[in-house]
């Protein structure tokens, strides 16, 4: 299946039926849409969902019951989960809504340029040729929300029940992921978890004493342990990457 594929099937979830009426309104003038399901509920939309496949849903983040965050939550579940472009007059809740890995975050009342630029943004990612290749993390710098390329991560430090990443730069930027997600998330990419307390780039690595008493690598500066009972992993990992290249 192509699914970047036109026209585009969509789903608005929102209990202010004004709000709603408006969405629609506005997505009947982008000659990419195709179908659109509304629904007045998160519990309506996603029996909607669980019943039709839709490329992106675009939903409001304040509905009773439940609400357009858990809505994305329970999505993720699903075969293939649409894209989620929240829609919302709450502008506080954009990194927790990259989070959840939303394709755009839109405030209230609702521009068509900008809504335009959501739905060319699904496109533009369901036609690129490696879609999640180097995957974003949102981080709060200040009162700015920026992103970290996975590809700028040379190691991560667990904190909880969240993450702090650590970039070539010498920057750390705490991320509300538990290391355990990232972990299985990022194996592919070359992530390897040494410690409880530690995930890092294997390609990273520029030391590695594993013999001794204390077992630890190095990525730059930084001395990291390493668990004993994960030193064949981590050995068989290095080996593996300097035979690699």
């Amino acid at each position: 299946m192509t699914r970047s594929a036109l026209p585009i099937d969509v789903l608005v979830a929102d209990d202010e039926r004004p709000a709603l009426d408006e969405l629609v309104h506005l997505l009947r003038m982008d000659a990419r849409i195709g179908t659109i399901v509304t629904a007045s509920s998160g519990a309506e939309a996603l029996r909607l969902l669980s019943e039709r496949a839709v490329r992106i849903a675009f939903l409001d983040i304040h509905m009773p019951g439940l609400g357009g965050m858990e809505l994305a939550r329970a999505l993720l579940a699903l075969a293939e989960p649409p894209a989620v472009v929240f829609v919302t007059a709450d502008d506080a809740r954009a990194v927790e809504a990259f989070e959840l890995r939303a394709a755009d975050y839109l405030l209230k009342p609702v521009r068509i340029e900008r809504l335009r630029q959501a739905v060319g943004r699904v496109v533009e990612v369901a036609e690129a040729p490696t879609p999640g290749d180097d995957e974003m993390l949102p981080v709060t710098v200040g009162s700015v929300v920026r992103f970290v390329r996975r590809s700028e991560v040379r190691w991560v430090q667990a904190q909880g029940d969240y993450s702090r990443l650590h970039t070539g730069d010498g920057a750390g930027h705490l991320v509300r992921t538990p290391i355990s997600e990232l972990e299985t998330r990022w194996a592919d990419a070359g992530f390897l978890r040494i410690h409880r307390s530690s995930l890092v780039r294997t390609a990273a690595v520029t030391e590695a004493r594993l013999s001794g008493a204390e077992p630890a690598v190095s990525i730059g500066a930084v001395s990291l342990p390493v668990s004993r009972r994960l030193v064949p992993t981590v050995r068989d990992a290095l080996l593996r990457g300097e035979a690699g290249g």
